[in-house]
């Protein structure tokens, strides 16, 4: 079906991103597999041609243009070239970090961070996950203690997507440990700051070229300028972007499904077995039908979600349920892919064979698929 929410200029915006990772991503990806991280230059080179902070302010260095509609337009041709661990960095640092430093820095820190962001010379990072909680963030215990014009903070990180690469890390701390949420605030690390340090680029099951990583913090001294927002506001400053964080997470999750469909469509079309297509089989017409159906069911929510975030509509269930729905269709996808795919489907260098390690972590971050479903029952009010 053809989609309506796009533009001439969001198209034109496309086809340069396609161009572009093409370019700049497609011919390292193998390298960047084993190699566990992406290159910097990946960053600084998608800040020259205007692919980082489309909505940060132009006076800055950024795009000036607020409207998600070109995140989406990344998001999706990251999944299409088969890039889902090169490509999460992007998306990481435009859809999830940049809207906390648009939104929250004081003009002070705006024109110290910004300007190298939207050039990609600033790579970001959050920091919210320890090893001992996931989702239950009030029961974090990295602390941020007032110790006159710094924070001293201590406790660790981990799974923090960018750990490797970033130069700046949002970072969820308690400023008063006696309280939950209340007591939640964000602080800018910056790389360098005495006692912060990263461990392991942790190995994973997929996304292996998306460097992933454990901080550690013991005695770091970090100025209070660096306090993003308000102190004790932390809790509601993460709340406020979850949305966000999740459509963006709901959007590369149905594109992933489209490219898998895509990939499977043309091989099951080229593959004989015994003297006709793999395609002409009635179970192979029935897998791809119900996938095909279920990419453009979840495509028009998307799209519905997408306008809904743009005209600040979007509410916490509707993306949640973009999320879960979403991350879910992606497994399903990218499974029949392989199933259809036969043998050469669990091989590495076929993009469906990746695409299936790097997908089952997408029903996990951002919040489960559980935790979504939790969200959307409260809603009910049962």
């Amino acid at each position: 079906m053809e989609r309506t929410i796009f533009e001439p200029e969001h198209e034109m915006f496309r086809e340069s991103v396609r161009e572009f990772l093409r370019r700049e991503a497609v011919p390292h990806v193998e390298r960047w597999e084993r190699e566990g991280v992406v290159d910097r230059e990946l960053f600084t080179a998608a800040g020259a041609a205007g692919f980082l902070g489309m909505d940060l302010p132009a006076d800055l260095g950024g795009g000036g243009v607020r409207d998600f509609r070109y995140n989406a337009v990344i998001g999706e041709e990251v999944q299409m070239a088969g890039l889902g661990g090169a490509g999460l960095g992007l998306t990481l640092h435009n859809d999830i970090c940049i809207p906390y430093l648009r939104d929250l820095t004081t003009a002070e820190q705006a024109e110290r961070w910004i300007p190298g962001v939207a050039s990609g010379e600033l790579v970001t990072a959050i920091a919210m996950t320890e090893p001992g909680i996931g989702s239950d963030l009030a029961s974090m215990t990295t602390t941020a203690i007032d110790d006159g014009d710094s924070y001293v903070v201590n406790g660790s990180k981990t799974f923090i997507t960018n750990g490797i690469n970033a130069d700046l890390v949002i970072t969820a701390v308690k400023t008063d440990p006696t309280e939950r949420h209340r007591g939640m605030s964000l602080l800018v690390l910056e790389r360098g700051m005495e006692g912060f340090t990263r461990g392991r680029n942790l190995e994973k099951i997929g996304l292996h070229s998306q460097d992933t990583a454990e901080l550690s913090f013991v005695d770091v001294r970090v100025p209070k300028e660096n306090l993003l927002g308000v102190e004790g506001g932390g809790f509601g400053h993460l709340v406020t972007n979850l949305a966000q964080e999740r459509l963006s997470i709901a959007v590369a999750g149905v594109a992933a499904a489209r490219a898998a469909l895509d990939w499977t469509v043309a091989y099951v079309r080229e593959r004989s077995a015994f003297g006709q297509s793999i395609g002409s089989f009635q179970n192979t017409r029935f897998e791809l039908a119900t996938l095909a159906t279920e990419v453009e069911v979840g495509q028009s929510f998307i799209d519905r979600c997408i306008t809904a975030l743009d005209a600040g509509t979007l509410t916490a269930e509707d993306a949640a349920m973009a999320k879960w729905w979403c991350t879910e269709l992606q497994g399903r996808a990218v499974d029949v892919g392989v199933q259809l795919h036969g043998g050469y489907g669990f091989m590495a260098e076929y993009p469906i064979g990746r695409a299936y390690a790097d997908a089952r972590v997408t029903r996990i971050y951002g919040g489960t698929t559980e935790i979504m479903k939790e969200i959307i029952g409260r809603s009910l009010q049962l």
